[in-house]
């Protein structure tokens, strides 16, 4: 039997790059707030006792870039600036311009906000169709925020990362190989209790038990010491998660990032749509995976290519999921926003935790073929 092993990561939201996604998809939630019609595209840069905020914002909206990073900052929990960060103290310094009138002549007649591809992936591994070790992995960031913000592990800190090992069998994830944690923790502490404590309250809490096995590897905090983290250990920007958002590695990724960006910029809203197809493809029994890729061109509305992948799973032709795409779906960028809601303030929360694979999010409803 062919086997193998293939990892994943996920992120806690105080990891710096996350921070600086949850970020700029607040300022983005803020404006569409006020005007659902608004053009943002914010990066944010943090680092040592400062947050840097620069970008283009084209909306009739009135809002205080300052006091809704401080709020990000602080529903994190960052509260400490000897360790990693605080909200009340940190120096925030703000650029921010309108939108490039030359990307705007061609966003304003319905075309693309810029050109690149963008790629969708669903697989029948789990019950929310994504990669197996990612949900895995994404379980444990989520929890360990969770036992964090509840003060059942109370000496945890904001930043942390996870790590899953899955050994697969003709394709079938099987056994869990390794489950690597590294968790920002208060000086104070007693190493081997929190290795008790996370595989306690943690790991046995959301991995499930079938695929941990007596060799199963579970490491914790290898270095032995995680007291300095956030910005203050290392600098965060934005889109630098573009894996841990989407599928883990298991996918093709087009390269560009979403947070902090309005629908217009095909970089989230075609990768949105794509989720929604490559998803539904498998739920409806074409394929047991599906990756789909769409290319556009800056101010162009049709995308200029489709390709569809199935790994040899399909039960029809691949060709004929590509002409069923384009008779069933409205991929221009007007189309998709459309058809997905993406005018809405809904991007805050997707920030964290991936941004696929979450019932509640409108690219993820199931649909007949």
């Amino acid at each position: 039997m062919k086997k193998y092993f293939f990892t994943s990561e996920s992120v806690t939201e105080g990891h710096p790059d996350k921070l600086c996604d949850y970020i700029s998809d607040s300022i983005l939630d803020a404006c569409l707030e006020q005007d659902e019609n608004s053009r943002v595209a914010v990066e944010t840069f943090a680092s040592a006792g400062k947050i840097t905020i620069a970008g283009q914002i084209m909306a009739k909206a009135q809002i205080d870039v300052d006091a809704i990073a401080r709020n990000a900052i602080k529903e994190i929990g960052y509260d400490n600036e000897k360790t990693d960060m605080d909200y009340r103290t940190c120096e925030i310094d703000i650029n921010l311009t309108t939108q490039s009138p030359d990307i705007a002549m061609g966003v304003n007649v319905g075309g693309a906000g810029d050109q690149g591809i963008m790629f969708g992936y669903a697989c029948n591994e789990t019950k929310n169709y994504m990669p197996f070790a990612l949900e895995m992995a994404h379980r444990l960031a989520k929890r360990l925020t969770q036992v964090r913000k509840t003060k059942e592990i109370p000496y945890l800190r904001p930043d942390g990362k996870t790590q899953v090992t899955v050994e697969y069998e003709e394709n079938i994830p099987k056994r869990i190989e390794t489950i690597l944690i590294s968790n920002q923790h208060l000086e104070q502490i007693n190493l081997e209790q929190m290795k008790k404590e996370i595989i306690e309250k943690v790991i046995y809490r959301v991995i499930p038990l079938e695929y941990i096995d007596e060799n199963t590897k579970i490491y914790i905090n290898p270095t032995g010491r995680f007291v300095i983290g956030g910005p203050l250990g290392d600098t965060g920007l934005t889109g630098r998660k573009i894996i841990v958002d989407t599928y883990g590695g298991y996918s093709r990724n087009g390269g560009g990032a979403f947070s902090g960006k309005d629908a217009s910029k095909v970089d989230r809203s075609a990768a949105y749509m794509l989720r929604h197809i490559a998803k539904n493809v498998v739920v409806n029994h074409w394929a047991e995976k599906c990756e789909i890729q769409l290319s556009y061109a800056i101010g162009m509305e049709e995308p200029l290519s489709i390709y569809v992948d199935t790994f040899g799973t399909s039960t029809i032709a691949e060709e004929k999921i590509v002409e069923l795409i384009k008779e069933k779906f409205d991929l221009t960028p007007n189309g998709i926003i459309e058809y997905l809601g993406l005018k809405a303030p809904i991007y805050k929360q997707t920030t964290n935790y991936g941004h696929f694979g979450r019932e509640n999010l409108s690219w993820e409803k199931v649909i007949k073929l």
